[in-house]
């Protein structure tokens, strides 16, 4: 247990400037002081209240949502919300206890490898280090547009150079580019072969699982699990936005 509320008041002074940045409804107003008296289910209530107003990416509210359900038992349901604050505020404490409420409930999804650990930081950053390549690229090439267009001669290992670091900078940021996930939320949901209810049975999945999603075939996923391709029907899966 203190080991959980650590980690959660680490998470809430990591997104302090954050939430004083935010216009706070009524509701969550309300929701914060039932959470602090120790009121779960009525602040949860309330702060899905607030989520469909709009505030499903601040991190206080995901925190807190997660916590509750972790209280309660609802682990998929927590799993969730950490989820949805790792996609729009990648950090390794929402990772580690992601990772602990995985191993403690035997769910399929979450990696404590270093590669994994080592994406983290430039996930974070992705959108900078997307918009710091295109600066670059643009640059460079009007730099090297605007020779040319003088006639001015430039030597072919300028153009090779800029080749490369066009390609490598899309390789890069293609693998660095943050994954589409889906959580499992029926117990034991079918993995196919096929988009197909006749394609052949692979296995069954748990609620909280986390699967790869790779794309949209009627009304299936297209999955990734444990290094091969596999579907299972939309009602199986939320998709973490």
């Amino acid at each position: 247990m203190l080991k959980k509320t650590h980690f959660f008041l680490f998470l809430g002074l990591f997104f302090c400037q954050t939430v004083l940045a935010q216009n706070d409804s009524k509701a969550l107003i309300k929701a914060d002081s039932l959470f602090e008296v120790g009121a779960l289910l009525p602040a949860y209530k309330l702060y899905r209240q607030t989520l469909r107003q709009g505030q499903q990416h601040s991190p206080r509210l995901l925190v807190r949502m997660a916590y509750i359900q972790e209280q309660i038992g609802h682990y998929p349901a927590a799993l969730y919300y950490l989820n949805v604050l790792q996609t729009h505020a990648p950090s390794q404490a929402t990772w580690n206890k992601m990772v602990e409420l995985a191993q403690n409930n035997r769910l399929d999804g979450y990696t404590a490898s270093w590669p994994q650990r080592l994406l983290i930081p430039f996930r974070r950053y992705y959108n900078q280090l997307l918009q710091a390549a295109f600066i670059v690229a643009v640059v460079a090439g009007t730099v090297l547009l605007i020779r040319l267009l003088k006639r001015r001669r430039i030597v072919r290992e300028w153009w090779v150079l800029y080749g490369m670091y066009l390609l490598l900078a899309g390789v890069l940021l293609n693998l660095l580019r943050p994954e589409k996930v889906g959580l499992v939320c029926q117990p034991r949901a079918a993995l196919m072969s096929g988009p197909a209810a006749g394609a052949n049975w692979l296995t069954v999945v748990a609620a909280g699982d986390r699967l790869q999603v790779e794309g949209v075939q009627d009304i299936w996923y297209q999955v990734e699990w444990h290094g091969r391709t596999a579907f299972i029907r939309k009602q199986n899966l939320l998709l973490v936005e």
